[in-house]
Parts: structure tokens; C-alpha cells; sequence
């Protein structure tokens, strides 16, 4: 269980068994019904006759003049970066001496080497800014765009997102008539609708390729808002940064990763999609980089666990594992605890979704934010600040647990042992100085919290409602839970150091 806050309920009793439903069908079959199937089927057979040519009228004859008309707005884009830097430390001449040329020009041949790469990306102003991923010009040295024309401009870095792998970059066309593209609305496409990829795979610019969406909001671990689109237009690479059209003529998606054993397309590809890029887009343009809103909480995932014990009705939303100091939620009276359900109007089914609609709420400007505490529902105000703003004034380090004079603690009703954070045990589990709470050294085999799936280099954040941060509140919190003879005990803990924030 990879993710941080992840609740796991250390069991003390064992009785858990797994049923299982059975689908029995009597083998009979009545003369009557075999007469009664023949004429179901004709029907059946009528009916497809009757409603398939209205599916055909929306299948497209050919893609053609579609492609015709958005080739020239996507361009192929080749990066050039600088590998190997110069030892000056390990070679040094005086000013003027012969040496000092000879070892120059040798620096320069043998010492630095020139790496190429490709992309795609397309055309969003008519003033020249192209749209790409940002991991085709990442330590680019040089960017060069060629359009569909194979006219070429060396182009400039606007700005760039890594969180969502978006880049804006800028050219100038002179006498060049560029063709933009517009963002189309990716919520309003369906599982199933016709997509089109258009870019430069392997460096074969102009490449289209045609499919369907397989599936929408898509998380595959690449950042903290993630909401790809799923497609089985093939992708290859050489794509990344390229649009995905819908048959209007709209961007919906900006190709950015595959799913692939053999580095080629499987059918399995991933864009952006542009809900979330248009607004990326804008920020970079206007900005040179993103302002997105910051409310100043970490959250994690609500498991069947944590819902029964908070008394929820359900597995929506998501929990504040913890608040930062001075932070917009902090004045809000956010607390640690609370189950957000719903911000700024839109509800919270999943954890997930809230990083993402913070990030695209409006700051500096007070917004609705509904919370679950105790069984009760609160209407905060909140007003947002600045991620980036935040992110810079280091608001997001903590400050590492005092020393505990107490020795670690073993538990031998849970089987495992305690210990606060130090700065060694923070070294060998990999465990940042902003992660609060104790450690688990230890984990017997076979005991409550090995079945649960504790182990060592879990930090516990949490025992039931209870915060703790030192050796001495969580054994007082564990003792209380196993006093109440509960048959689990709620523990949230941070597993590898990760967790969300917004």
C-alpha cells in the first residue's frame, strides 16, 4: 500500500471467512420456449436491421479532410542538449601560456558531446506559442520547431509545468501565416467517441492516427493531478506533446505517455486532457509559470476502515491528515480530521480529485468548503493563496520531531515496536523532515500488525481521532483503544514518505 495516510486496522481476532454465491440454471428446456426463442430472434434480427445503418451514418467514411485541415497546425519539435561539462578544476594554466588553447580546443572535442531528441507539439496563437510536453525540452540547450511546411524557428521556453508535463514555447513566424488550434471541452467526451492523434512518431512528421477513447480520468502515478484520457490511436514515440482531436477539429487531449512492454504502440495511449492543460496553457502564457491555489492541508485516501470509524456513510471525500501553520485552512478552521466532501461547489467523491480542484479554484477570494467532523457537516469559508507562492517560502518543510528521551516501545498486544522519528531513522527509511509522528521499527511476523499489513518504516500519524507526535501520545492512545476492547484499532500512517497536499 503505497500511498501515505493509508488507514490499516490492526486486528486482534482472526474470524474472517469468505462466502461464496453460486449461479445454478435448471438444464430443461421446454418445446414451447424453443418455439418462443425462434421468434425472439427474428425479432432481434429486425431490430439490428433496423437500428445499425443509424450507427453507420456516425461512423465516419474517411478521416481525410479532417486531417487535411489540422496538419498544419501541429509541428515537429527537435531539442539539442550539451552532455559533459569542462573540468576546469582538474586543468589549469596560467593566463596566455601555450597549453591553454590545446587543452580548450581538446575540452570542447572530446569532453562535450550533443544529444538530440524529438517531439511534437501544434500551434495555439497565431503570434507563434506552441504547446508541447515538458519532458521533450527538459535541459534542452536549443528547441527548434519545424512546421508542417518544413519551414524551421528556433524557438523560446515561455514556461513549463512538471507537475502536469506541459510546456509553452515561442516562435517567431515573420512573414509565416500560422494556424491555430482551439481546447475543446474533454468532459464532454465519452468512452467510445472517434479520436484523431496527429505528430511526429520516430520522426516521421505528419503521422495521423485514428481511435477511440478507452477510458477517461485515468491515474497513472505521474503527478499529483493526473487525469489523462485513454486512447487506442497509436502513440509511439516521438508523439509526446502532440494533440488529440476530437471531429470537430478540437484539442481534447495532449499525447503524453503509452503503456508499452516493446517501447511501441499496444494500443494503450495517454493524453492530457485539455480541461486540465487550457488553464496550464493560459498561466504559462500570461505568466511564464502557474499560480494555482493552495489550501494548505495533507490529505489522504478514506478506506473502509477509516469510514467506520469516523461514523461516514460512505467512502467519499477526502481526510486532513494534517494542517500547516498560518495556512489558508488553518484560518479557516479546517482541522486535522476532517473529511472534506465538497469545495467551492463541486463535491469530493475521491481524494484524488480535491489537489486538482484547489489547484484550478480562484485565489484570493473566499470559497465555499464543506467538511465532515464528528458526524457533523460544516460550512467553512476558506480564501486560497499561492501554491508556487508557498512552495518558494519553504512553507511546506516542517520541523523534525524533538528527541524523545524514552527508548523505542514495544507493543506485544500488536506485535511491532515504536520509536520517534531521529534524524537516522529518517535516513534509512527515506523519510522527510516534514513527516510528523512514530516510527515502526519492527513488525513480528505472524502478530496483528504484520496480518494487517504494517511494516518497518511506517510512520504513525494517528491512532483512532487522536494526532500523535512522540513515543509517550501514541502509547497513551494505543492503551486507550485496546482498554475500550475495539476489535481493530485505526492507525494512519505515511508509508515511504509519500503523501498528497493541496
Amino acid at each position: 500500500m503505497p500511498f501515505d495516510g493509508q488507514a490499516i486496522a490492526a486486528t486482534k481476532t482472526k474470524d474472517q471467512r469468505l462466502g461464496q454465491d453460486h449461479l445454478w440454471q435448471d438444464p430443461q428446456a421446454e418445446a414451447s420456449r424453443y418455439f418462443g426463442f425462434h421468434v425472439v430472434l427474428a425479432g432481434v434480427v429486425l431490430l439490428t436491421m433496423m437500428v445499425m445503418p443509424a450507427f453507420a451514418n456516425d461512423r465516419p467514411q474517411s478521416f481525410a479532410d479532417l486531417a487535411e485541415a489540422l496538419s498544419p497546425s501541429v509541428v515537429n519539435i527537435s531539442t539539442t542538449t550539451v552532455v559533459g561539462k569542462d573540468n576546469d578544476d582538474d586543468l589549469q594554466f596560467p593566463p596566455g601560456s601555450p597549453f591553454e588553447d590545446f587543452f580548450e580546443e581538446f575540452r570542447d572535442g572530446e569532453n562535450r558531446r550533443t544529444a538530440q531528441a524529438l517531439g511534437s507539439g501544434f500551434i495555439v496563437s497565431a503570434e507563434g506559442f506552441v504547446v508541447t510536453n515538458n519532458h521533450v525540452i527538459d535541459g534542452a540547450d536549443a528547441i527548434r520547431v519545424t512546421l508542417y511546411n518544413d519551414r524551421s524557428f528556433d524557438a523560446t521556453l515561455i514556461g513549463r509545468d512538471p507537475k502536469t508535463d506541459i510546456a509553452v514555447l515561442k516562435i517567431e513566424p515573420g512573414d509565416e501565416t500560422l494556424n491555430p488550434v482551439s481546447f475543446g471541452d474533454s468532459d464532454a467526451m465519452r468512452v467510445g467517441d472517434w479520436v484523431l492523434a496527429i505528430g511526429n512518431p520516430f520522426g516521421l512528421g505528419g503521422s495521423v492516427t485514428a481511435g477511440i477513447i478507452s477510458a477517461r480520468g485515468r491515474d497513472i502515478g505521474s503527478g499529483p493531478y493526473d487525469d489523462f484520457i485513454q486512447t487506442d490511436a497509436a502513440i509511439n514515440r516521438g508523439n509526446s506533446g502532440g494533440p488529440l482531436f476530437n471531429l470537430d477539429g478540437e484539442v481534447i487531449g495532449i499525447n503524453t505517455a503509452i503503456f508499452s512492454q516493446s517501447g511501441g504502440s499496444v494500443g494503450i495511449g495517454f493524453a492530457i486532457a485539455s480541461n486540465l492543460a487550457e488553464n496550464v496553457v493560459l498561466q504559462l502564457q500570461e505568466y511564464g509559470q502557474t499560480r494555482r491555489g493552495w489550501l494548505g492541508v495533507f490529505i489522504q485516501e478514506i478506506t473502509p476502515e477509516i469510514a467506520e470509524n469516523f461514523g461516514l456513510e460512505n467512502e467519499n471525500g477526502a481526510l486532513v491528515s494534517s494542517v500547516h501553520d498560518g495556512g489558508p485552512a488553518e484560518e479557516a478552521g479546517i482541522q486535522a480530521g476532517d473529511v472534506v466532501i465538497a469545495f467551492n461547489g463541486k463535491p469530493i467523491e475521491e481524494m484524488r480529485s480535491l489537489p486538482r480542484i484547489v489547484a484550478e479554484s480562484a485565489i484570493g477570494k473566499p470559497l465555499d468548503v464543506t467538511v465532515m467532523r464528528e458526524g457533523k457537516k460544516l460550512n467553512l469559508k476558506v480564501t486560497l493563496g499561492v501554491l508556487e507562492e508557498a512552495e518558494e517560502a519553504g512553507l511546506f518543510a516542517g520541523t523534525p520531531n524533538s528527541s524523545d528521551p524514552n527508548g523505542p516501545v514495544e507493543m506485544t498486544e500488536l506485535g511491532m515496536t515504536l520509536d520517534h522519528l531521529n534524524p537516522d531513522l529518517r535516513q534509512e527509511f527515506t523519510i522527510g523532515d516534514d513527516v510528523e509522528g512514530v516510527i515502526i521499527t519492527e513488525v513480528k511476523p505472524g502478530a496483528p500488525a504484520d496480518e494487517s499489513g504494517l511494516m518497518a518504516g511506517d510512520v504513525i500519524r494517528r491512532v483512532g481521532k487522536v494526532q500523535v507526535e512522540n513515543l509517550d501520545q501514541a502509547r497513551k492512545a494505543i492503551k486507550a483503544e485496546l482498554d475500550a476492547e475495539k476489535t481493530s484499532i485505526l492507525l494512519l500512517i505515511n508509508r515511504q514518505g509519500r503523501r498528497s497536499s493541496c
